[in-house]
């Protein structure tokens, strides 16, 4: 049997893990009594966790919340997790978060002109620097080489910044609105720069491409809104007063929000036919397209938010098969564009202008950048990737 003090941390590990361990199952796993049981759970107690207990042939224990956040008891998978997650949570926030969250000081501090304060990268980075501090030595290396050896990225750092900079009692305060259906006020500042000031009915918080959106019945303007937390200014205020949760006109919060997103100014839907077989191009394409079969070896592609079209040229042609662009024009002019430059990259250079050779200078004028190839450079094989797709 276990001593004391490490069976009491054993127990609470499994509490903390579980709604409810029914009695006889919990002494088990412990190796104890259910008297043993019943003292070690004291023990809990005198500590400041509040243990439940349900008495009777089902009964058993379960850990109940309490005014303050007692200490967790994290197993070795579970920290790495936690960290790499708190990681996670700060990209965006500074020039290099990740790089910036491996010290192993952990001391959260970062570079002179970083403003995080009252972020929720500013709160990732506080709890990381907690939990760093406290993990033994050999998890703070193996989370520390994750961070190390990631480079944090992102397809538009805007929006990367702009989930990293919510308030998290923005965040928290319509979370909370939602569950307990409560009408809020706050002020919210649109694209164009206007302030206006919002009285909703929350329905559902969406997390879509790094950005949270709370979807909402707006009571003055009598129809269905999503709004973006991170130009909600302030913190919104609770009215306490309660509404019977109206039906939203589509088929969840995230499918309002996607539809919504396409519709906004700056946003194309782009539409498609590929001769190809559909699971090979959904393959290709993974979460960013939709892909319905039309044929034995063709198929529809649909980007419902594409807010680059130079991304939908490189999605396509990637494809390695034919296609046809249905939607929107703009798509056929800028893949043209594209084809009208890649075939003058493969041709002679100019009378009177050499070659560059491979490796050497090149000609006047010959930028060498992306966009600009030129006949006469080593060619490299490309294989293009979605975003998100991992490396072979």
């Amino acid at each position: 049997m276990a001593n004391t003090s490490s069976r009491a941390l054993r127990l609470l590990s499994l509490l903390q893990n579980h709604r409810f361990w029914p009695g006889a199952e919990l002494a088990e796993r412990l190796g104890v009594s259910p008297r043993t049981l019943r003292r070690d759970v004291d023990r809990l107690r005198e500590l400041g966790y509040p243990v439940t207990a349900h008495p009777g042939v089902d009964g058993g224990y379960q850990l109940a919340p309490g005014a303050a956040l007692p200490p967790l008891v994290l197993d070795d998978e579970e920290a790495v997790a936690l960290a790499v997650g708190l990681r996670l949570a700060t990209q965006g926030a500074t020039q290099n978060p990740v790089a910036g969250a491996a010290r192993d000081d952990a001391s959260g501090d970062h570079a002179a002109g970083d403003d995080l304060s009252g972020t929720i990268a500013e709160a990732a980075a506080r709890a990381l620097a907690k939990v760093t501090q406290v993990m033994p030595a050999r998890l703070r290396r193996r989370a520390g080489a994750v961070a190390a050896m990631t480079e944090s990225a992102s397809w538009n750092t805007a929006r990367a910044g702009q989930a990293a900079a919510i308030n998290p009692d923005v965040l928290a305060t319509a979370a909370l609105a939602c569950r307990d259906s409560e009408r809020i006020r706050f002020g919210y500042g649109a694209a164009s720069g206007e302030r206006t000031e919002r009285h909703v009915e929350p329905h559902r918080l969406v997390a879509l491409d790094r950005r949270w959106y709370l979807v909402a019945y707006d009571l003055a303007r009598n129809d269905w809104r999503s709004f973006r937390l991170d130009r909600v200014l302030g913190v919104p205020q609770q009215t306490g007063a309660r509404f019977r949760p109206r039906e939203l006109p589509a088929a969840d919060a995230a499918e309002f929000v996607r539809r919504n997103a396409s519709a906004a100014p700056g946003a194309w839907q782009v539409e498609a036919v590929v001769e190809a077989p559909a699971a090979a191009v959904r393959e290709r394409f993974g979460r960013w397209a939709t892909v319905t079969e039309s044929g034995p070896a063709r198929c529809l592609v649909t980007i419902t938010q594409a807010d680059n079209l130079d991304w939908a040229v490189i999605a396509l042609g990637g494809t390695g098969a034919d296609f046809q662009v249905l939607s929107p024009p703009e798509l056929a002019e800028r893949i043209a564009d594209w084809g009208a430059r890649f075939t003058r990259s493969v041709q002679p250079p100019p009378e009177g202008r050499p070659a560059a050779a491979p490796g050497g200078p090149r000609p006047p004028g010959d930028l060498g950048g992306p966009g600009h190839l030129r006949a006469g450079r080593p060619a490299h094989p490309i294989k293009w990737r979605q975003p998100g797709q991992e490396n072979d």
